[in-house]
């Protein structure tokens, strides 16, 4: 399935990657991207999976709520080339 496929209503899940972003030590999205108070490592790409939230056909982004976030549930504008493994819930 593609994110133009995607039927308006319905639950998806997804595999998706955030690319060159900062990372913490542990290989987690550092930075501005972190409320935790970790320096930047490095840059690097992180890959999660996460239930898409909404999309913007125009832009091809996708909004996707990250599934390994603990406590408040961080979410990410992602392109549509970053996203595969698409699935209905």
């Amino acid at each position: 399935m593609t994110p133009e496929t995607m039927k308006v209503g319905k639950e998806y899940t997804c595999t998706f990657t955030l690319k060159n972003i900062p990372m913490d030590q542990f290989g987690r999205p550092g930075g501005m991207m972190s409320l935790a108070d970790l320096p930047v490592e490095k840059y690097g790409d992180y890959t999660s999976t996460g239930t898409i939230v909404s999309r913007d056909s125009k832009m091809k982004l996708l909004e996707v709520e990250d599934s390994k976030s603990d406590g408040k549930p961080k979410t990410y504008a992602v392109k549509f080339e970053n996203v595969e493994n698409i699935n209905e819930v």
